[in-house]
């Protein structure tokens, strides 16, 4: 992906992937695996990013669609 469609985050230590995209985005999936996908060789340093470490994130991925409501009952 390109940098120019990307926002930077730094993640705060000891944080989590799932974490500091709650917190940018305000969604957990799918954008995780969208990140993921713009930051191939994050999952290589562990669970848990360093302070000050830059994450990118796709500039629309606050905006994916929800996932459809299904409802059980009527």
């Amino acid at each position: 992906m390109a940098t120019a469609n990307m926002i930077k985050v730094e993640a705060v230590d000891g944080e989590t992937l799932d974490q500091l995209v709650w917190r940018t985005t305000s969604r957990a999936s799918p954008v995780v695996e969208q990140v993921m996908q713009a930051n191939p060789n994050l999952a290589d340093a562990g669970p848990f990013l360093r302070a000050g470490q830059v994450v990118l994130i796709p500039a629309n991925a606050n905006r994916t669609a929800p996932a459809p409501m299904i409802q059980l009952w009527s």
